[in-house]
């Protein structure tokens, strides 16, 4: 299935349905006096949260929502018939925002949530509500009112309570496919992942979800690379580990690179907890792995792991690590 996190559409409610003029027109009846019924409201329209659903992808092959006029009212004072409403069904954690994309209608975080988008249009009434007592054969009556349009953005932010963060090749694939039921596409060239992916862990009866993001590298906020804009996908996170590839060249750069990048996303993405793992321990001659160990920790002030994704060696301590808040580490530090 292809994955899309925004999507702008056009939404329309119906119109309400015209009230109605109209007499009546019996025998033996010598005045008939006004009859006509009210229009039916306009179809409205509502987003609600799904779980069956991951993507937005299929608000970009469809853009346009209209629902229906209300029908007209008619004679013998009968009410037109409302127009159904129509349910945009999107995925758990959509943020939907107006049409400037800054401005936020709601944020559907919880499966079932239901909010009113675009509300239809009232009927107008018939000549017979316009009866009085001095004025008993009222020719007025009144359109149905016009319902909402507008265009509103829908921005999928992937709900999970750890982030895998890393450059292209740090391992983050593999942890998330060696530590949950995550199916990652895992190859030895960079961007393998190029769309967010979620897993579960379960543990003591809790349940940890863990998204997993493209690489970044240094200049995404400025497109270089993916860009930075899959950073949205862990902004509900508490918890980011920071994936760092011990066979690089230089782990302790790398690690700043993403770290300011980070920062210049902002959402307080720096001030989540993080915790730091030191990945491909495996195939690192264990004196320098101890080196960059100890560097980091007296750089961050934090503990350090150091993990074998690949051979899943040290990752069981991580997640002990995330259930267990006395043992998570440290808060971002911008560094320069």
């Amino acid at each position: 299935m292809k994955f899309l996190d925004e999507a702008k559409i056009y939404i329309k409610a119906g119109d309400g349905g015209d009230g109605a003029l109209s007499f009546r027109h019996e025998k033996f009846i010598e005045f008939g006096g006004p009859d006509g019924g009210t229009g039916g409201a306009g179809g409205s329209i509502y987003a609600m949260a799904v779980r069956n659903v991951n993507t937005l992808i299929d608000y970009r092959y469809k853009q346009h929502f209209r629902a229906k006029k209300g029908h007209n009212g008619s004679g013998q004072n009968r009410t037109g018939k409302s127009s159904d409403d129509i349910v945009l069904h999107v995925p758990v954690g959509t943020q939907i925002l107006d049409e400037d994309k800054q401005t936020e209608i709601i944020d559907l975080i919880e499966e079932g949530q239901i909010a009113l988008l675009a509300k239809g249009g009232r009927g107008g009434l018939g000549n017979s509500s316009f009866k009085t007592s001095t004025n008993q054969a009222p020719r007025k009556f009144q359109k149905g009112e016009l319902g909402d349009e507008k265009w509103i953005w829908l921005k999928l932010k992937l709900i999970a309570d750890v982030g895998l963060v890393g450059l292209p090749n740090s391992g983050k694939s593999t942890f998330i496919s060696a530590m949950t039921n995550a199916k990652a596409k895992i190859d030895d060239y960079p961007f393998s992942t190029i769309t967010p992916q979620l897993g579960i862990i379960k543990r003591h009866d809790k349940e940890i979800v863990i998204a997993d993001i493209p690489g970044l590298i240094e200049n995404a906020h400025l497109g270089k690379g993916l860009g930075d804009k899959f950073l949205a996908h862990i902004e509900r996170c508490s918890t980011i580990i920071h994936i760092i590839d011990l066979s690089s060249d230089d782990p302790v750069e790398n690690y700043k690179i993403i770290r300011k990048e980070l920062a210049l996303y902002g959402s307080a993405l720096k001030e989540k907890v993080e915790i730091i793992a030191l990945n491909k321990n495996d195939i690192v001659d264990q004196d320098v792995v101890m080196q960059v160990k100890q560097i980091f920790e007296n750089m961050t002030n934090s503990n350090v792991f150091v993990i074998s994704a690949l051979t899943k060696q040290g990752c069981d301590a991580i997640i002990t690590a995330v259930l267990d808040a006395s043992q998570v580490i440290s808060k971002f530090v911008f560094l320069e």
